[in-house]
């Protein structure tokens, strides 16, 4: 028999317990003000490194002069819910091509910020279904940083990330930032033997995000792809046996790491750190599909099961999403792309695999969601 589905308060195991289960939280892309160089950034490298082509998006620590207070529950509107399923506001006029059978589309032909409510409705149903999407010859990067936000926000609450560099009086942009100068792909390789680093954003928040995007500022010729998993295709690819048994199961989903993590860099804890409790299998508000929700990243214990039962399970899990090449995708930058990617019902690692002495630069926009629920099994 499933378990039953009804909601029942459970404790959140101690931080002590929840550190020392599976996925143990390894970050390779986010030196910190440690490995920060704002002189070099600012003015390149000589001919090794030009300056920054976007000095307004260089990373600070010190938008805050005090922890923020934690963060308070809202009400989520799922604009999804509200589009055409044609998408003639998204779409029309626009080149679109699947980039695998199952995850993934690139589109040209359309401009983001200049879409229509009706477009934005389109687009977040659009990338629901197609679960992460690459928009090229955007313009967002190049938009007073106000107004992507004004664009971003009309998918959800910003999110503010607790530890990353941010914009200078931006804080709800999240920064991805590799200097010229940063030798951390060297040292961090002399610790691990891959990059590899799947997640979805800040899974440990009570809401964590839904419609997200990311888009580039600079980059190196080659590498720094993004890979990403289809969690609607896993659940489903899981025999229907399996899939019941799943069905009830709640995780516990932890920041304590990520703040360790960023203390140990000399960088910033905003808020402090909490832990989350959401359901195994998640529902999507707008497409009716159920996914996995779990992550090596965030996700640290199954309630109700000791720890070698717990660890046995998700690192199945784990496996299972990390193996499935059959619905994956990999996503290759450019010059003007901004990825969106619903973080509901994906998972994504970027890549560490270009030499250092290259600038990796690039800026997220990270609406919250609705806190994680599941509807009743369907065999």
């Amino acid at each position: 028999m499933a378990p039953a589905l009804v909601e029942t308060p459970q404790p959140v195991p101690s931080v002590a317990y929840t550190k020392s289960g599976t996925g143990e939280y390894k970050e390779a892309f986010i030196g910190g003000p440690k490995a920060f160089n704002a002189d070099a950034e600012l003015k390149g490298e000589g001919t090794k490194q030009p300056p920054a082509k976007y000095p307004n998006y260089l990373p600070v620590w010190d938008n805050e002069k005090e922890k923020y207070p934690p963060l308070q529950p809202f009400e989520h509107y799922e604009h999804g819910k509200d589009a055409d399923p044609t998408f003639p506001n998204l779409l029309n006029g626009a080149e679109v091509s699947d980039l695998t059978a199952n995850i993934g589309a690139e589109v040209r032909g359309v401009q983001l910020s200049k879409l229509t409510d009706k477009g934005k409705d389109e687009l977040a149903l659009f990338v629901a279904q197609k679960k992460v999407v690459a928009f090229r010859d955007q313009d967002l990067a190049d938009l007073p940083i106000q107004e992507a936000l004004d664009f971003g926000g009309y998918f959800g609450r910003h999110h503010i990330h607790p530890t990353s560099g941010a914009p200078k009086g931006y804080p709800e942009i999240h920064l991805v930032h590799r200097g010229a100068d940063d030798t951390t792909a060297r040292d961090f390789f002399e610790e691990r033997t891959n990059s590899v680093t799947w997640h979805s954003d800040v899974t440990y928040e009570k809401q964590p995000p839904g419609t997200t995007f990311l888009y580039l500022l600079d980059g190196p010729a080659a590498g720094g792809d993004t890979l990403f998993v289809n969690q609607a295709e896993a659940y489903r690819r899981l025999s229907p046996e399996f899939r019941k048994r799943l069905h009830g199961l709640k995780v516990v989903h932890s920041a304590v790491e990520q703040a360790d993590n960023s203390k140990t860099r000399g960088g910033v804890v905003r808020r402090d750190p909490v832990t989350s409790v959401h359901p195994l299998v998640r529902t999507h508000p707008a497409t009716g599909e159920k996914a996995l929700f779990v992550n090596p990243q965030f996700s640290r214990r199954i309630l109700g099961f000791k720890k070698e039962e717990s660890d046995f399970l998700l690192n199945f899990l784990y496996d299972h999403i990390a193996k499935g090449q059959d619905f994956q995708a990999r996503v290759k930058w450019a010059p003007g792309t901004v990825v969106v990617w619903d973080n509901r019902v994906t998972a994504h690692s970027a890549l560490l695999d270009w030499d250092d002495g290259a600038r990796r630069h690039l800026a997220r926009i990270t609406p919250q969601a609705e806190a994680p629920f599941e509807t009743p099994f369907e065999g």
